[in-house]
């Protein structure tokens, strides 16, 4: 489902989330016109009828706010576990691929863990400019944050989109499922160049993933 494939492992609850919000609203939207159209047909302007004003009616009124506070309800419980899944179920730091990720007007700068295994410190493995690779088929945390002003980490194919603020590291975790070379967007109008605020993720082999990130703590 979607213009997008789908290479995340829960990628499908986040589809068919959106694909129930897509018919729920949908049949809401031509609802509310027909009954609209109906309306304006009904009671149109026509010669010798008087206009009759109302100040409401609460029964409608309740019906009204009942029913789209169930369906909301609804929804809520429907999408609780992919909720659960994707912001707060994370996987262990110690079982997934850790990597920094800060956005600035406008470029993406990722960063990896050295030989000492922690982030933040002087032996990090940085990699060139919008530039990210991951392996395939293994959890991969991102730690998130901003330099600048409010960006947005946007990875269609992965069903991603989060918030990346200045002053505050946000964990996003996910697991790509086939190879490959995916856009990242900037999803948040963040200055003049936004429009060229873009980066590239590179899922590859386990044995390439190695490789790579050799290549670039020897550099």
């Amino acid at each position: 489902m979607g213009v997008f494939e789908n290479v995340s492992t829960y990628g499908a609850q986040v589809d068919s989330l959106y694909l129930l919000v897509l018919i729920v609203t949908g049949v809401a939207f031509f609802l509310v016109e027909g009954v609209l159209i109906y309306f304006l047909i009904r009671y149109r302007h026509r010669e010798g009828h008087r206009a009759m004003y109302t100040h409401g009616n609460r029964r409608v009124e309740i019906v009204w706010t009942v029913i789209p506070g169930f369906m909301l309800f609804g929804l809520a419980v429907y999408q609780y576990s992919a909720w659960t899944q994707i912001k707060i179920d994370r996987p262990n730091e110690a079982e997934a691929v850790v990597l920094s990720l800060e956005a600035e007007q406008f470029e993406w700068y990722a960063a990896y863990p050295g030989s000492d295994g922690e982030l933040g410190t002087d032996d990090d493995i940085g990699s060139p400019v919008n530039v990210i690779h991951v392996p395939v088929n293994q959890p991969v945390i991102i730690r998130l944050t901003a330099r600048d002003v409010l960006h947005s980490f946007f990875v269609p194919v992965l069903r991603i989109k989060q918030d990346a603020i200045p002053g505050t590291t946000i964990p996003v975790w996910f697991e790509a499922t086939q190879p490959g070379e995916y856009e990242i967007v900037c999803a948040e109008l963040c200055g003049l160049g936004h429009y060229r605020m873009r980066a590239f993720l590179t899922v590859e082999s386990e044995t390439e993933f190695q490789a790579w990130l050799a290549e670039m703590a020897a550099r």
